[in-house]
């Protein structure tokens, strides 16, 4: 077997890299480099920029930036970015945004922005000891790390509260520091992971320094000192609500009695069985995701805290929630959302910049609630696609074009195809059929 190690890869240039790359793992080496230059940006600068925010960069990889139009939340009105490739999912948020503008729109409420972190270590000593000196060991992690926090206090935020937690019954020896961050309008990850590393040396400073320790063996060892991006204070909540009268045209062949019964149901069943309630908040981040990489913060932890979220009670639930209640139909959702809009990607990726600019400058709270009602809309639209039409009939139509691409049609065969999958459904079969009864000869597999 050829041997396709390297070493010294990080060394070479870019050119070198790409060059290297195609060589040894494509089947056409000059057009494998045609191809990924084709995508650096024109921009040497900026091509630099882009080169920065990883490691090994040989090209860029380049998703659709789309615009939900129509979105009103908390009286004001938004023309949200959306980064994602999935057809439909743009539209029906944007279907979702426009049914609501009528009828209230969305409302967002931040309950709190406060975000988790921990100094796990190991204590063989006495955890009296430990729990009676907490005090001054709480003033020493303060003081050691003021030159840290002094710039965040002096926005608003820094360390809000530090509790020594015992875990020894769950594991021998275990106990942390859980330390809780106000980090104002920055996701404030590099801000916090900093302080914990901090309080994790004075932690193992003042234990070998305090008299109450001494003539002791060192009997504590720090094992990671890091966030958690679980952050249950950290939470926002979107939601709509109206008169169930009001939810006429919600499906043209259903009255609005019928369809909130319908919709309460569906809602109801992604909170008690998992299998649905996955793909349901699986549908919730395709709204949230697109978002929140349109403005350059973390989809992945915000998905993973979601996740963690959606199974705090000991099993997966819908993270949304429907009531119908004396006439009116509430749906709502509760989300843990931590994001940023200063310092980090925010500032430094162009389009995360223009995102932002077109969201009129928010601050993280704002952009907390942008976020959720998005996330929300896009259920909305799908849950109700769900009990009416069925979620393939748009998602297919949607998908047509990715079809035809794949296909190869002409400009002239799509078209043609767009207007005959008018009232038809889409499927790739269906279309591969149409597309030889026009008569193409060769199709691709």
């Amino acid at each position: 077997m050829q041997d396709k190690t390297i070493s010294g890869f990080s060394k070479l240039t870019k050119e070198e890299k790409l060059q290297w790359l195609a060589e040894q793992f494509t089947d056409d080496t000059d057009a494998a480099v045609r191809e990924l230059r084709s995508f650096w940006h024109a921009d040497e600068e900026q091509q630099r920029v882009f080169d920065g925010f990883s490691e090994n960069t040989i090209s860029n990889y380049y998703l659709p930036y789309g615009v939900a139009p129509n979105f009103l939340i908390n009286g004001k009105l938004y023309a949200v970015p959306m980064v994602i490739e999935e057809s439909s999912v743009v539209a029906a948020a944007a279907s979702a945004a426009k049914f609501w503008l009528r009828r209230g729109g969305f409302k967002a409420d931040v309950r709190s922005t406060h975000k988790l972190g921990q100094v796990h270590f190991s204590w063989k000593g006495d955890a009296r000891k430990l729990q009676q000196a907490f005090p001054q060991l709480e003033q020493r992690l303060r003081a050691d790390a003021s030159h840290i926090t002094y710039n965040m206090e002096q926005r608003g935020g820094g360390v809000t509260d530090i509790q020594l937690v015992d875990m020894s019954a769950q594991e021998p020896d275990y106990y942390q520091l859980k330390v809780r961050f106000e980090t104002c309008d920055s996701m404030g990850a590099n801000f916090i992971n900093s302080v914990l590393e901090e309080f994790g040396n004075s932690l193992q400073a003042f234990v070998q320094e305090h008299e109450a320790f001494w003539g002791e063996e060192q009997q504590l060892e720090v094992i990671m000192a890091i966030l958690s991006n679980y952050t249950p204070d950290c939470i926002v909540r979107a939601s709509v609500s109206c008169p169930v009268e009001a939810l006429h045209g919600a499906c043209p062949d259903m009255d609005a009695a019928a369809f909130a019964e319908k919709f309460a149901k569906a809602i109801r069943i992604a909170e008690i069985d998992p299998y649905r309630a996955t793909t349901h908040n699986k549908g919730i981040f395709n709204g949230i995701d697109a978002v929140v990489l349109a403005t350059a913060n973390d989809f992945r932890a915000i998905e993973a805290c979601g996740h963690t979220h959606a199974a705090q009670s000991g099993q997966y639930r819908s993270l949304s929630h429907c009531r119908i209640q004396d006439g009116i139909f509430e749906f709502w959702m509760d989300l843990p959302l931590a994001v940023g809009t200063v310092g980090g990607l925010t500032k430094l990726h162009p389009v995360a910049r223009r995102s932002l600019e077109i969201l009129g400058q928010p601050n993280a709270e704002e952009l907390m609630g942008i976020i959720a009602a998005t996330g929300l809309a896009q259920n909305f639209a799908a849950v109700r696609s769900l009990i009416t039409t069925g979620i393939q009939q748009g998602h297919m139509k949607m998908h047509l074009l990715n079809i035809l691409n794949h296909l190869q049609a002409t400009e002239q065969e799509k078209a043609a195809a767009q207007e005959h999958f008018q009232d038809k459904v889409v499927s790739f079969t269906a279309v591969r059929e149409y597309l030889k009864q026009k008569g193409r000869k060769r199709l691709v597999s």
